[in-house]
């Protein structure tokens, strides 16, 4: 609609690093406008364009230096889904999406190229490494300062309880973020256990109550219906999933894209560990005092009884 694409200009011209080349010409945006926007498109899009989307944001490369062709074929799509596309997002055609996420991609993988030609160890590690770096750094570039504010703001409110629901691939870095937030304030809690005991500790929510929903796809659907339940009784939703077509960013108040890429078989968790982890900074910010008391009776618990051992 003409009114949203105004606004999202006046939003872009507002934002750092962007400019203009003159009358009427614009450098490209970056791929997490890209994000931003199909986010925005959301429930316009058909099912064909979702497809396409999701390969966008899954597969930049391939829009980058691939064809119309190219990405029709990989989103199982016709090529005139993917101009369609182009057009609902506010670009003028394919090539102006495809000149928005080179530039992101340039952008990105500058530095990460820097860094591993210092590497020590063999191909392998290096491998790892280079996948590591942007993994975390893909995740962390993702997410805006509005988002985070929004995301810390609510944990740090001492009124709410937190839920955090993982699906089975992200149990163990979601552990540590609850084991992390409990260390800094009370009525945290990783819902897990069979159906009667989720429904009963969801009937005991209430309106205002934080849920994180922490998953990759192939999502958990036990994760995906709570979460909603949730939504339904007033919860207020931080979604952490690997795209932001995923259904769990559908639902969210706050979603936020992970980037899992893995050398292995296996999803990295590491994008997602540095993510939480700026959670965390921002909640011992905000909650200094009340958690800097709670972190000395810890410790001085610890110390009494000689749990731990420096040395």
């Amino acid at each position: 609609m003409p009114h949203q694409a105004q606004a999202r200009k006046q939003r872009e011209r507002a934002r750092p690093g962007w400019r203009e080349q003159g009358e009427g010409h614009q450098l490209p945006c970056s791929v997490m406008e890209v994000e931003a926007r199909i986010t925005e498109a959301g429930t316009s899009l058909t099912t064909a364009e979702r497809r396409v989307a999701e390969v966008v944001l899954g597969r930049p490369e391939l829009v980058a230096f691939g064809t119309v062709a190219e990405l029709a074929e990989a989103a199982q799509a016709g090529a005139a889904t993917v101009v369609r596309l182009a057009a609902k997002l506010d670009f003028d055609g394919f090539t102006a999406l495809q000149a928005a996420v080179q530039n992101e991609l340039s952008n990105q993988l500058r530095p990460a190229a820097v860094r591993i030609r210092e590497a020590r160890g063999g191909v392998a590690v290096q491998r790892h490494l280079q996948r590591e770096l942007d993994n975390v750094q893909t995740t962390l570039l993702s997410v805006s300062e509005a988002e985070i504010g929004a995301a810390v703001e609510h944990l740090s409110d001492l009124a709410r309880t937190v839920l955090v629901l993982t699906g089975d691939a992200s149990t163990g870095v979601s552990q540590q973020f609850v084991g992390d937030l409990l260390a800094l304030r009370p009525g945290v809690e990783l819902l897990t256990g069979n159906q009667v005991a989720v429904s009963r500790r969801l009937s005991q929510i209430r309106a205002g109550d934080v849920v994180v929903s922490i998953d990759l796809r192939r999502y958990d659907r036990w994760v995906i219906e709570t979460t909603r339940e949730a939504k339904r009784r007033g919860a207020w939703v931080l979604a952490l999933s690997d795209s932001a077509l995923s259904p769990l960013a559908g639902m969210a108040h706050v979603s936020m894209v992970l980037s899992a890429g893995g050398i292995s078989p296996f999803d990295s968790h590491v994008g997602t560990l540095a993510l939480l982890n700026v959670l965390i900074a921002g909640v011992a910010d905000e909650l200094r005092e009340g958690a800097t008391d709670r972190l000395d009776r810890a410790e001085a618990a610890w110390s009494a009884a000689s749990h731990l051992v420096d040395r």
